[in-house]
């Protein structure tokens, strides 16, 4: 047989009974030929699923090989092309296609070994005689550079073991040298091979910043994507070892050991999800036991008394990544039952953390929030009524072992235990503010001489205070109590924290105008109150904190937002304490953004219906005066020449577990109002606005991705796409506004996208094949033909930019049966 193009799918004769088998899989190869290779592989895997002969089943798995390999999924490709050789050893196509997934996947010595046998089977075939040539010079080149790596290796490990060289220059560029070699697969398969991980052990034991630094930054290297490596690297090091690095006390170090921990996660778990196969496809340990060995020590880490605060934060941030699902649509969440059977009492031992006994486990400000964080993620990664009836139970449990027989000390750790809950999954806290005796003592503490104490009962008070279920108590119960320490309280802690109570519960009516708790004006003496303590840098950030707590509540009513946007002073404070250490701050910071800049979801409520509901003597929620879009879009004035695109990009670098999905959208809502007016995106664009969008648009919850995406469209639209977005960035854009053009999004936010998307087609070739790929064609062809007019111009025009494109011409030249007229690059930027 001879093969001229081992690259395409080709039909073959049916055979009696397999019509519908032979059809799919004609479909298939129509689907392949028009560049629609995702539908073509759903063709093959139709017919594969009706019960093909072997002989077919091999011309399948090779077709979806061809499918993969244009969709640059090499590894599904070389799966596949594999079980077409299963069936059909001779199969010289499928042995092609293997050769060409293992060459991209740098496996080039089996890839060789594939190029041979085609080779061996039609010796007259040009294609595999070139391929096999270009594939040896690479293996040559390979072999020469590892060669030349050899001698270099050796001498960068003796620079850095040579106790004569401390502190030299020498020894920082061998480091340097070291870890720029890593980076490279090659590099790292060269160190690897030649004893590297012991002798890095070496440079770890030494016990020097700069050398351990050097070697947790070469391992990443040597274990980034490759399961093999990483597996043997933890057999030499010893994986309690590597994470208790996490625990030093040296801050650059713990994260350099996070920062590997995550790469040996990110391998492990692709491992698992592969099938114990390893970068070069050998047979190795099994990867989910080496994972859970990992998380056992990383567990047993959280509760060590000797570990540092940061360690800690660093152990449960990598818990918040790797335990829970990435999607709710994969069934399995065995990882995470396996975490809250094995070690949910050390995460809650974390969070009910208590700063004063002796012994105590060290705990920055953030660790309690990351703590609350990562046991709210276990929570809604479980399934069924069973899987959280045990988590109430098992957190119930280790409360009452703390309240029961401890005595105050006790008391305390399950009171703080109880505001962890309520900060993460408020479920299983509402459950523990029900147990016997807690809520009395937390009332009780309230009223205590100790400042611990009474921090311990006010927060909680605080945070439960939050929840609608205990609201009504506490305002029957607990506001005289909260006002009484506000006023008689010598210390500003209590006080802050009682006031923020105040705050929480004083805002019970959100936005509604005619629903307020307290009498006039004392709203706006708890807010000015609140801003005088934000102002105080004499108070730490941790107590200030809480004076932002209570003003993302009390910013819900329009006079306070008015007051609050017009002290400089505190808007200052405020963007200043967003960039600080307190990294629990955030969400209250953008929570008052969203309230000042009315970024929320609002409807305007049918008149119809207004009439209706006071006819029937119902509450009808009223919008205040000055929230009217003239008084909002002045807010956003003062914000802006405040500084407030600063922050917020500052945030959105922020790299903590505090940066959850729901403060992404909380970010993203603002922005989208910080662009709402044309004017104002040149200083959005100025600040680094649009570099900072981006990450919300790809990262975060749906309703987050879609706000910050329309932002950028509105971005693109009005400014030049090369300044906003430099370099590389401009194509990581395009997915952002192709999601726009969903249907399930707004008529305005396709029509945003597809005017940006016009800006884009026209710039250079290589953005229109961007959104050729990202799919937008088909979607920007069915708009040409809606309804709304406005809609319909823009589809139109952008189409007329992608048209320059020759691949857009010829598909759409097949689709009207003819040549494709080409227009002139259209430059649109707004409506007509």
């Amino acid at each position: 047989m001879t093969v001229s193009d081992p690259g395409t799918p080709e039909p073959r004769p049916a055979t009696p009974g397999a019509s519908s088998v032979e059809q799919l899989r004609k479909d298939g190869n129509e689907l392949f030929k028009c560049g629609d290779y995702e539908g073509a592989l759903t063709a093959y895997t139709q017919a594969l699923d009706l019960g093909v002969t072997p002989q077919d089943q091999a011309i399948l798995h090779r077709n979806r090989s061809a499918c993969y390999l244009k969709l640059e999924d090499y590894d599904k490709a070389e799966i596949e092309a594999s079980k077409a050789i299963e069936k059909d050893g001779g199969d010289v196509k499928a042995l092609y296609r293997r050769s060409q997934a293992l060459e991209k996947l740098g496996r080039l010595d089996q890839a060789v070994l594939d190029l041979q046998r085609c080779v061996s089977l039609e010796p007259k075939n040009k294609v595999f005689q070139e391929a096999l040539r270009s594939i040896g010079g690479q293996i040559q080149e390979k072999v020469r550079y590892m060669s030349s790596t050899d001698a270099k290796v050796e001498q960068m490990f003796q620079i850095l073991l040579d106790p004569q060289e401390k502190g030299t220059e020498k020894k920082q560029k061998a480091s340097q040298n070291l870890v720029v070699l890593a980076r490279e697969d090659a590099g790292a398969e060269k160190i690897f091979r030649n004893n590297g991980v012991q002798l890095l052990q070496r440079l770890l034991d030494t016990g020097e910043a700069d050398l351990m630094l050097a070697a947790l930054r070469t391992l990443v290297g040597i274990c980034s994507e490759h399961q093999s490596r990483t597996v043997a690297t933890l057999s030499v090091l010893g994986t309690r070892r590597v994470v208790f690095i996490l625990g030093v006390e040296n801050q650059a170090v713990s994260l350099a050991a996070c920062h590997l921990l995550q790469v040996m996660f990110d391998a492990l778990k692709e491992g698992v999800r592969k099938g114990f196969r390893g970068k070069e496809g050998a047979i190795i340990v099994d990867p989910a036991r080496e994972l859970k060995v990992l998380i056992s020590n990383l567990l047993e880490l959280l509760t060590e008394v000797g570990v540092s605060g940061q360690g800690r934060d660093n152990a449960l941030a990598l818990l918040i990544k790797t335990v829970p699902r990435k999607s709710l649509k994969d069934p399995n969440n065995s990882l995470t039952l396996w975490v809250i059977d094995q070690g949910l009492r050390k995460i809650l031992e974390v969070g009910g953390s208590v700063q004063e006994p002796p012994g105590a486990l060290t705990v920055t400000a953030n660790s309690r929030m990351s703590a609350s964080i990562l046991l709210n993620k276990l929570f809604d990664d479980l399934k069924c009524d069973a899987e959280r009836e045990n988590f109430h139970r098992l957190c119930e449990n280790y409360i009452k072992s703390w309240f029961e027989d401890q005595g105050l000390a006790g008391k305390l750790r399950a009171i703080q235990t109880v505001s962890c809950l309520l900060q993460g999954p408020c479920d299983a806290g509402n459950r523990a503010l029900e147990l016997s005796g807690v809520m009395e003592t937390v009332i009780a503490l309230c009223a205590s001489e100790r400042e611990e104490e009474q921090l311990v009962a006010v927060e909680a008070l605080i945070h439960a205070a939050g929840k609608a279920k205990r609201a009504s108590f506490i305002t029957a119960n607990g506001v005289s109590l909260l006002k009484d320490l506000y006023k008689r309280s010598e210390k500003d802690s209590i006080r802050i924290r009682a006031l923020v109570g105040l705050c929480k519960l004083g805002s019970a009516g959100g936005t509604d105008f005619s629903m307020k708790q307290f009498a006039e004006g004392s709203t706006l003496k708890l807010a000015k109150q609140c801003r005088k303590w934000l102002c105080n840098d004499q108070i730490d950030a941790g107590t200030r904190r809480w004076a932002v707590e209570g003003l993302a509540y009390l910013t819900f009513d329009a006079d306070v937002k008015e007051e609050f946007v017009e002290d400089e002073a505190a808007l200052k404070a405020l963007f200043q304490l967003s960039r600080s250490e307190e990294r629990s701050v955030l969400f209250a910071v953008a929570s008052g953004l969203v309230n000042c800049t009315n970024s929320y979801d609002y409807e305007e409520p049918d008149p119809k219906m207004v009439e209706l509901a006071k006819y029937a003597k119902q509450h009808v929620p009223e919008q205040h005066p000055k929230d009217k879009p003239s008084f909002v879009r002045a807010r956003v004035k003062k914000l802006l020449a405040a500084g407030v695109v600063s922050a917020l990009t500052c945030m959105v670098k922020t790299e903590s577990p505090v940066l959850t999905n729901s403060c992404r959208e909380l970010l993203a809502r603002v922005f989208l109002a910080l662009v709402e007016e044309a004017e104002d995106r040149g200083t959005v664009v100025a600040q680094g606005g649009g570099k900072a969008l981006l990450p919300l648009a790809l990262e975060g919850t749906d309703v987050g991705q879609t706000k910050a995406a329309q932002a950028l469209a509105k971005l693109t639209i009005t400014s030049n796409p090369e300044m906003t977005f430099p370099g590389e960035r401009i194509y990581e854009v395009v997915r952002p506004l192709v999601s726009l053009l969903h249907l399930n999004c707004s008529g305005l936010q396709n029509f945003e996208a597809l005017m940006a998307l016009t800006n884009l087609a026209g710039i250079s070739e290589r953005l229109r094949q961007k959104i050729v790929k990202e799919k937008a064609v088909p979607m920007i062809e069915g708009y040409m033909f809606e309804e709304h007019e406005m809609i319909r111009r823009a589809a139109t025009e952008c189409m007329c930019n992608l048209a320059m494109s020759k691949e857009v011409r010829v598909d759409l030249g097949s689709h009207a049966g003819g040549h494709a007229e080409v227009s002139v690059p259209c430059k649109c930027l707004c409506p007509r």
